[in-house]
């Protein structure tokens, strides 16, 4: 089995050469190196997002002797979220705030092969919400018009692309002003000859968008908006045709009080997927501003929205509002994966795959929009008591509601929700999603303020702390890790953790699924059964998702270390009020007691085999 896998691999590689060097389109090489295992070459692998690998020399049996190959310190202390990129033999690899990059040479790490690392203004380190995190870089693969690229997003709200065989900048473009609260922590998306950039300021009463720009020179091809008229939502005439239920014309601005929707939030800093099939880039819009229901009043449209969208055009064919008039800070921009299954009537379905924040996971069919399912997440869940399939509406219970003449207590999920931005995995053979969770409540008290630009707008106070799962005495119980069948809507299996995995997982052939730790493990489970198989320890904790990549015959599994993030802002500011952090503070109370800040990415290999078994690599010859 382990040579077909290599000569799958072997065959990736090769066609992506062949694609190459005969002039073919860009995007169809960039589907040929996502297809290679040699590389990882996007957020999601593939297009399809469904981070899995085919490969299966570490497996269940020998997972047991996973040692580090090497590791790589980014010199920085914050959150280091989303993972590196692997492509053509090298390792690109970001970071927090000031958004550094590193290109390395995977058969000898030992020197940098360029490095960019832009100047910002500190000023936009204030306006960031939940730390200074940056989830990831994207790769192009060049033309005869333009050099392979890599594009970066930077907090201050500007993207640049780097020439990713020198380092040297290509073009730069301003996506967002950080002046009046919009910044960048969001990974470029590349999709045919399309940057997809988002948005983040939510919380200080941003206005979200999505925009695409042109790979080559960052002209902008279009904008979409989440909230306000349809042509700045790109609203066309068939949007929602075949499920009109779900809103069709003139609720981007009928659904908000007056001009409210000006700084009515939905901005997207997710993670995104994309079908060739259908053309269509499928994202989520996060949550209304500010936090406060009461001083918004309607469903708040296109706020937490599942959109499909003409990656040419940037036309919406559907939109899907999972949680309308959102209360609770749900903002659903979570991780999109696709698949082809077949429904519980056995008809095969283009299908995508959404655990929201708000408890529930979500299938619908993504060519028009229709749901499929939409099940708890976990049964703990109680500001929802299910969602109704023919209308698409979730029935709430009042008595977790947030109004202002209410206080409510023991909301779960948290406004962190039940799950947050880690990336999931799929199993396409074992038709497994498998989703690192958290398990967080909350009591939510809101107040009224008025929008000031630039400065925060929440206007509510949390207390988080684990959910009923957890021990709420010790603060521990605060995540899960869950294999789950969107057909079914059933858990295979479920495991509780200490705190919550934010970051996210991986799935192999090799019957395995694994994912990093706040607390600062990688962790392997065995795919089938959840059976703990093997963890190390690293320098700090995890907020990213881990990669797997075959390298010269061996496969290697490499993560990000480095804990920060939302549920890290107690420990990388010193935070010491429970409510601080919005609430984060309180909930990871204990976190500041099993590890410490500090970034970096290590690798793994059987017996730790890796570049430097001979000694002399990289050492120094004065000859």
């Amino acid at each position: 089995m382990k040579q077909v896998m290599n000569s799958v691999s072997l065959l990736g590689v090769c066609l992506a050469s062949i694609l190459v060097a005969s002039g073919v389109r860009a995007e169809d090489k960039l589907d040929a190196l996502s297809k290679s295992e040699d590389n990882w070459v996007m957020a999601g692998k593939n297009y399809s997002a469904n981070h899995f690998s085919t490969l299966t020399q570490i497996n269940t049996e020998n997972v047991k002797t996973l040692r580090p190959a090497w590791s790589f310190s980014t010199g920085l202390l914050s959150g280091h979220e989303g993972a590196p990129l692997i492509v053509d033999g090298k390792m690109y690899i970001h970071t927090s705030f000031p958004n550094n990059t590193f290109a390395l040479s995977l058969d000898d790490p030992t020197r940098i092969l360029w490095q960019d690392k832009p100047k910002q203004p500190a000023t936009a380190r204030a306006v960031a919400c939940c730390d200074i995190v940056n989830r990831g870089l994207a790769y192009w693969p060049g033309d005869d018009k333009s050099p392979p690229l890599i594009v970066k997003t930077l907090l201050e709200g500007t993207v640049s692309a780097l020439n990713a065989n020198t380092g040297e900048l290509v073009w730069k473009i301003e996506n967002s002003d950080y002046k009046v609260g919009s910044t960048l922590t969001v990974a470029p998306h590349i999709y045919k000859d399309k940057v997809l950039i988002g948005s983040s300021g939510a919380e200080l009463g941003v206005r979200g968008y999505m925009t695409a720009y042109d790979v080559r020179n960052g002209e902008q091809k279009w904008r979409a908006y989440a909230t306000g008229p349809d042509s700045d939502l790109l609203i066309g005439d068939a949007f929602n045709k075949a499920n009109p239920h779900y809103g069709q014309k003139g609720l981007g601005t009928a659904t908000w009080e007056g001009d409210a929707w000006k700084i009515g939030g939905g901005t997207n800093w997710g993670w995104f997927a994309y079908d060739p099939g259908t053309n269509l880039v499928y994202y989520g819009t996060g949550n209304p501003a500010p936090w406060n229901e009461t001083m918004r009043p309607g469903d708040n449209k296109w706020s937490m929205t599942i959109f499909g969208r003409d990656l040419d055009t940037g036309e919406a064919k559907f939109g899907y509002q999972k949680t309308p008039h959102d209360e609770w800070d749900y903002a659903g921009v979570n991780v999109m994966m696709l698949s082809e299954q077949k429904d519980q009537n056995g008809k095969l379905r283009k299908l995508l795959t959404h655990p929201d924040r708000n408890g529930i996971v979500y299938t619908l069919d993504r060519t028009d929009g229709t749901l499929v399912s939409a099940n708890k997440i976990d049964d703990t869940v109680n500001e929802f008591k299910r969602v109704d399939l023919k209308s698409g509406l979730p029935i709430r219970d009042p008595e977790y509601g947030t109004r202002m003449d209410h206080l409510a207590k023991d909301i779960c999920p948290s406004a962190m929700g039940y799950h947050n931005q880690g990336f999931d995995s799929y199993d396409p053979n074992k038709e497994l999603f498998f989703m690192g969770i958290n398990h967080i409540c909350m009591d939510w008290e809101p107040f009224m303020l008025p929008y000031r630009a630039g400065q925060f707008f929440v206007g509510a106070t949390l207390s988080m702390y684990p959910g009923p799962k957890g021990d709420r005495q010790k603060y521990e119980g605060l995540g899960q890790v869950k294999a789950y069948n969107a057909i079914t809507g059933k858990f295979k299996w479920e495991k509780m953790e200490r705190f919550a995995v934010w970051g996210g997982t991986v799935a192999t052939a090799g019957n395995l699924v694994f994912y990093g730790t706040l607390d600062g493990f990688i962790k392997a489970r065995n795919s089938d059964t959840g059976e703990l198989l093997w963890k190390f320890k690293l320098p700090s904790g995890v907020i990213g998702y881990p990669i797997v990549y075959q390298h010269k015959g061996a496969e290697y599994v490499a993560i990000n270390y480095g804990v920060g993030g939302w549920p890290g802002v107690g420990l990388v500011f010193d935070l010491q009020d429970p409510t601080a952090g919005l609430g984060a503070v309180g909930a990871f109370k204990q976190l500041a007691n099993y590890t410490q800040m500090g970034g970096g990415v290590m690798v793994f290999s059987l017996n730790g085999k890796g570049p430097y078994d001979d000694p002399n690599l990289g050492e120094y010859s004065a000859n």
